[in-house]
């Protein structure tokens, strides 16, 4: 079981209006002076106890509830409020436990009041009249809380998984297409390559350049059609990739710092930085020898800038096939790509966030 989500994060301080029937007592009754301070110790203890176990799961849940259970019980000669902060305990048992489990531990906590109440002689017939429902009852949100959270971790696990799903889906639609396109394409270069060749050799100059024509018409309309592939490719957002590529640095032994604000870009442009993104990140992966890597948004007006750079040694900077296509891909949306080499490669995308035209 997770810990509380934020919204009962935020109403742990609404539940501790609980409290009012530990705090009424300290108006009503005179007490002595060092029984005011045992009072705010404990008070303080319980709280500490308390917001720990909104921030603990379940299996770590145990310790917080002791600590409120050895407050309550210390503090309950003195202040027979107490009993409130039992129910704070029955409430985390309830959220935390397996239904075994929370039966003994509830029995438990009952024979521990009523002991108590027998050996304290507490002539307030309340401590048990109110006490063990109000304990019960506080215990029994605390199951319904535990249902509501096992529902909201199988929502978003289904979710989670749908969207797995839609990826597999969309990488296999595009290897299907890459299939198909680059197939074909690449066998229709090497005949009309080999056909220019064997023209060239008999000298035929008019009708191998004829040849080569069409294979550069070929080969740009197939760059026109894996572009088109891909572009349809879907992902989880600026958001989520930059954190997946964050994380494979770091597996990977790197330093992995994000800086600035993630804009918000149209989904062509998203996908286009994503992509670029993935490519110079699997660069670094592959050719750096550094530990450190930054990745920056820094947004001024309508011109975002995008840097990556890493502290890697490199003894010149050559750019590839790779680098080329992402020159071309980010040229599709406007955007530019420069790399300096200076204590490591610096990677700057440079992306104008105005509209587009068709």
């Amino acid at each position: 079981m997770q810990p509380f989500d934020k919204m009962e994060t935020k109403l742990s301080w609404v539940y501790l209006i609980n409290l009012v029937f530990f705090i009424i007592p300290l108006f009503t009754i005179r007490f002595e002076l060092w029984q005011y301070l045992a009072m705010a110790t404990a008070l303080l203890i319980f709280l500490y106890c308390y917001f720990w176990a909104y921030r603990c799961n379940r299996n770590e849940m145990v310790k917080p509830v002791v600590g409120i259970v050895v407050v309550a019980t210390l503090i309950t000669p003195v202040n027979y409020g107490a009993i409130a902060l039992f129910a704070y305990a029955g409430f985390f048992i309830g959220y935390a436990c397996r239904l075994q489990r929370y039966l003994l531990l509830m029995t438990m906590l009952i024979v521990l009041l009523v002991l108590l109440y027998v050996l304290l002689g507490i002539q307030w017939e309340l401590f048990l009249l109110m006490g063990v429902p109000v304990v019960l009852g506080v215990s029994l949100l605390g199951r319904v809380e535990q249902a509501k959270q096992r529902q909201r971790l199988a929502e978003r696990q289904s979710a989670d998984e749908i969207k797995q799903l839609a990826t597999m889906v969309e990488r296999e639609r595009i290897g299907r297409d890459l299939h198909d396109i680059l197939g074909h394409t690449l066998s229709s270069i090497i005949l009309k390559a080999d056909l220019a060749e064997k023209l060239l050799m008999h000298q035929q100059t008019d009708a191998a350049r004829q040849q080569l024509s069409e294979l550069s018409q070929i080969a740009r309309d197939a760059l026109s059609q894996v572009r088109q592939s891909v572009s349809g490719y879907k992902h989880q957002g600026l958001t989520a990739e930059v954190t997946k590529l964050l994380n494979r640095l770091r597996d990977a032994g790197f330093q992995a710092e994000l800086h600035g604000e993630l804009p918000i870009l149209d989904p062509r442009r998203e996908t286009a930085v994503v992509l670029a993104l993935t490519e110079l990140v699997t660069n670094i992966m592959r050719h750096s020898q550094g530990d450190s890597c930054q990745l920056s948004f820094v947004q001024q007006g309508k011109q975002l800038q995008i840097q990556l750079s890493d502290n890697g040694r490199c003894s010149e900077l050559k750019e590839g096939n790779g680098i080329t296509g992402l020159r071309e891909r980010l040229a599709a949306i406007g955007a530019t790509l420069a790399l300096e080499q200076s204590d490591g490669v610096t990677a700057s995308i440079q992306l104008s966030l105005q509209e587009q035209t068709a």
